[in-house]
């Protein structure tokens, strides 16, 4: 293993969306198990501070690889195509309108029960959604599309944060 190592083969795995996340944390345990600095303890401080190095490298890449959209960015970046959010707020018309009917609908909402209705259907569109993308990266080896697909997620992610926060609020009302 080397510290420049990408994520999945820091992990030995395979690069690709789809990871059970088992074996995943699994595998973190293990790792985090061989680099901890305490092992290190009767080396000295400077094998203590490559263990930190090693623990900390481990850390980022499970916060990277456990999130399947977080996993889909890097994956998209590893092969060329950087999701690019800030900057490539780019949709198909399909999904704007949809996006729109979403926010009115959230507006409309007049009670807990149809947010959750609301809530349920996002989380429904959510999955179908993941699915595609693991398809996209996986199947089709289609970067480009799945970066777009990952901009997507970003957008329903966040929605469904609001619609949780609405719920929230109903609840304390």
């Amino acid at each position: 293993m080397k510290l420049s190592d990408d994520d999945f083969t820091l992990f030995g795995l395979p690069p690709r969306q789809q990871l059970d996340r088992a074996v995943l944390d699994a595998r973190r345990r293990e790792l985090q198990a061989a680099t901890h600095p305490d092992r290190f303890a009767a080396e000295g401080t400077a094998a203590q501070r490559v263990a930190m190095q090693w623990s900390v490298r481990v850390n980022e890449a499970w916060q990277r690889l456990k999130d399947p959209l977080t996993r889909a960015a890097y994956l998209c970046e590893q092969r060329g195509v950087p999701v690019a959010a800030e900057s490539n707020t780019a949709m198909p018309r399909e999904f704007l309108q949809q996006q729109m009917t979403w926010r009115e609908a959230l507006d409309d909402a007049a009670d807990a029960a149809a947010v959750q209705a609301l809530d349920d259907a996002v989380a429904a569109q959510e999955r179908a959604m993941h699915q595609r993308l693991v398809a996209l990266l996986d199947e089709h080896g289609d970067a480009a599309a799945a970066a777009a697909q990952v901009r997507a997620l970003m957008f329903v992610t966040r929605f469904r944060e609001a619609l949780a926060q609405r719920l929230e609020r109903l609840a304390a009302a």
